[in-house]
């Protein structure tokens, strides 16, 4: 093992055996290790195939909450392995490649959000799931998409709130709340991608077709939708729906649990804009990989740390989610 050599490139770099049964070596190491895989739904199909839960993000944090594992091994990206440590400080949480970030987090640097928390006293803070634990440090509130209008609702209509880092996404709960939320202006590098004009060629071939789309798209995108909803939510519309075919504008990992639970319907993905390839998929979430989660198993690293005073304020953010939750019943 060349542990340096791991530090520099986040992950670990040793060479996996070809010969192994990568599968069966993974169920025999979490089993030993008393270990859960927990997927996110734009991971690999093999990915998701092998996670002992694969949900959204509000899902995968109820998961870590409640798991009685000694180590919980997060294939999704980065803040969802510090979401996990976060709720879980006593457990060991590992992601395959630290290099997995997020645009959407990155567009919201800790600082500077701080300050303009700090420059809005009279505000309750919302932030979105996708963000470091710094962020969420200094919110009052997290959300994901499937809870935040539900959230958002359950404050007083008078109610002075930032929302971060979403812009989209804020505009469209303002939208279909009638509030003013203050907005932090950030986006997701993927959702953006999405176009009206991808969606209308699409809907010229599949004229019966429903469009399910992302609340993280743009708002012009979101007009064109038959249902509007997260991940779970876009899932759970298609199993209940009578159509038969989907035009998808999401990350487009989504649709293998379409496909597996649907077998008889048409998914078919939204191309980004500029129409370089047929599906729209984060670069980020496809860097887990097989043999990056038995190498993690095997060796345990590498681990996701978040400083303790940190981790202290916030946690409670994310457990006010939880309750709001749980008490709503999402």
């Amino acid at each position: 093992m060349n542990k340096e050599e791991w530090l520099k490139n986040g992950y670990v770099t040793e060479p996996v055996d070809k010969t192994l049964d990568l599968k069966a070596e993974i169920d025999r190491l979490r089993k030993e290790k008393n270990a859960v895989i927990l997927g996110h739904y734009y991971q690999s199909g093999e990915i998701q195939d092998i996670a002992d839960f694969v949900g959204d993000s509000l899902a995968l944090a109820q998961w870590a909450a409640k798991t009685d594992a000694d180590i919980i091994v997060m294939c999704g990206v980065h803040f969802m392995g510090e979401t996990a440590k976060v709720l879980c400080p006593e457990k060991k949480v590992l992601v395959p490649d630290f290099n997995a970030g997020c645009s959407l987090a990155d567009s919201c640097p800790a600082d500077k959000f701080a300050q303009f928390v700090k420059e809005h006293p009279d505000h309750t803070v919302i932030s979105y799931v996708n963000t470091t634990a710094a962020v969420k440090a200094v919110t009052d509130v997290v959300v994901t998409s499937t809870n935040a209008k539900q959230i958002v609702d359950s404050f007083a209509k008078e109610e002075k709130i930032i929302f971060g880092p979403d812009r989209n996404l804020g505009n469209y709960i303002n939208s279909i709340t009638n509030r003013n939320m203050l907005l932090w202006d950030g986006a997701c590098h993927v959702h953006e991608q999405f176009s009206v004009e991808k969606i209308l060629e699409l809907k010229a071939q599949y004229p019966d077709a429903d469009v399910l789309v992302h609340p993280e798209c743009k708002g012009t995108v979101a007009k064109l939708a038959d249902k509007v909803a997260s991940t779970a939510g876009l899932l759970k519309h298609a199993i209940n729906s009578s159509k038969l075919n989907f035009i998808v504008a999401t990350e487009s990992g989504i649709l293998h649990e379409m496909r597996k639970q649907c077998p008889e319907k048409n998914f078919i993905p939204v191309p980004p804009e500029d129409g370089t390839c047929s599906c729209n998929e984060c670069n980020y979430m496809r860097l887990n990989t097989l043999e990056k989660l038995y190498n993690t198993l095997k060796y345990e690293w590498p681990e996701v740390t978040v400083d303790a005073e940190v981790a202290k304020e916030a946690v409670k953010p994310i457990q006010r989610m939880l309750e709001i939750s749980e008490k709503l019943g999402l």
